[in-house]
């Protein structure tokens, strides 16, 4: 059943803590189909900054990318972050996702030029090599979520040159993983596979489920999480406009 308007922060906090903790992809799918109707309310109320965080560091970073850009958004849930990218322009979004109520939400948006269901890390992306200009992956990568090692199945369908943005939290349950990603992501950036363009810290990511969530040094006084955006190109022809690009110092 819908929550009504004005969300209680502390049964947010609850379920938003309770979906952290799923680290079973199945039942973290199952979770997701039963918080599809009230998952845009849940996030507002837990001031998630992720999807417009990303979307801000990929048009920042190439303000050259013309809105026709083919973009695939992976793991899209109920499609945040392609209201980002209509907002700014761009109208060519494709998306994919494995819960099918998820996608249920995302379809009724009218955003998305084709909607497919695809547990990412379990199966193939539905697209061929090379197809996208920019793929972008926002709030998944977490324990129960998608693997590290779906990692090479995003740069697959990117196009040579094309952008692809990450974005994971910073905070003390996601560590282990966050290392894990950043030793994957560091291992394709050796391999020439893609370089880095942007590592974006910040602090206010999203509220703290719980005290212990806190990270110390960082927006502690509000209760803000810490997250981080990263942003690559992959190897190949570079899109018009990418020579004026300074990528960012690495930050680990």
């Amino acid at each position: 059943m819908a929550q009504e308007d004005g969300a209680n922060l502390p049964e947010v906090l609850s379920r938003v803590g309770a979906s952290h903790r799923i680290t079973d992809l199945a039942h973290k799918l199952q979770f997701y189909d039963l918080w599809a109707p009230n998952y845009d309310q849940d996030v507002a109320t837990l001031q998630y900054r992720a999807p417009c965080l990303a979307v801000d560091c990929l048009t920042q970073a190439l303000p050259g990318l013309p809105h026709t850009a083919l973009i695939l958004d992976v793991a899209c849930g109920t499609g945040l972050v392609a209201a980002e990218l209509q907002a700014r322009g761009f109208r060519q979004l494709h998306g994919v996702d494995g819960s099918p109520k998820m996608l249920e939400q995302a379809r009724a948006r009218g955003l998305y030029q084709s909607l497919s269901l695809c547990t990412v890390g379990q199966e193939p992306l539905p697209h061929l090599e090379g197809t996208f200009d920019a793929v972008l992956i926002v709030g998944a990568l977490s324990d129960g979520q998608v693997p590290c090692s779906a990692i090479p199945e995003l740069l697959r369908v990117t196009k040579p040159g094309g952008l692809v943005c990450l974005t994971t939290r910073a905070n003390p349950s996601n560590f282990a993983y966050k290392d894990a990603l950043e030793a994957t992501l560091d291992g394709l950036e050796q391999a020439r596979a893609w370089e880095r363009l942007v590592a974006l810290p910040v602090d206010q990511w999203e509220l703290a489920t719980s005290g212990c969530e806190v990270v110390s040094g960082t927006w502690a006084k509000d209760g803000f999480i810490p997250g981080i955006v990263y942003l690559y190109q992959k190897r190949g022809l570079r899109r018009p406009g990418a020579e004026a690009l300074s990528p960012s110092p690495a930050v680990l």
